[in-house]
């Protein structure tokens, strides 16, 4: 299956991004407009899904391999889906706004 891919440069440093990380990587410092759903509850969080204006919702984990599984998945679900190329580690090297629920943010 072909996994549609978008660059960090194509994505805004404030667009809505679908982070599929565990829960300590999401506090050590995530993009300011992403929503947290790790990716072994998403199918029971479906409904918590981001409604994005442009049609095409990033995803984005770490590096870019669990993205891509939650791509592949949603894409299935008819979901409208692109994996962040690269994934958080790639945002944070381009310089993009991270956030963190406390302290230094900093991809980990």
């Amino acid at each position: 299956m072909n996994i549609p891919q978008v660059s960090v440069s194509e994505v805004a440093d404030d667009a809505v991004m679908l982070d599929v990380r565990e829960q300590d990587e999401w506090d050590a410092g995530h993009a300011p407009g992403a929503v947290h759903i790790p990716l072994g509850d998403l199918p029971a969080r479906l409904d918590e899904l981001p409604d994005t204006d442009s049609g095409t919702l990033a995803v984005t984990c770490r590096a870019g391999g669990r993205s891509a599984r939650a791509v592949a998945w949603l894409s299935q679900q008819g979901f409208d889906v692109a994996n962040v190329d690269g994934g958080m580690k790639a945002w944070e090297a381009a310089g993009k706004p991270l956030a963190a629920d406390s302290g230094t943010a900093s991809v980990k």
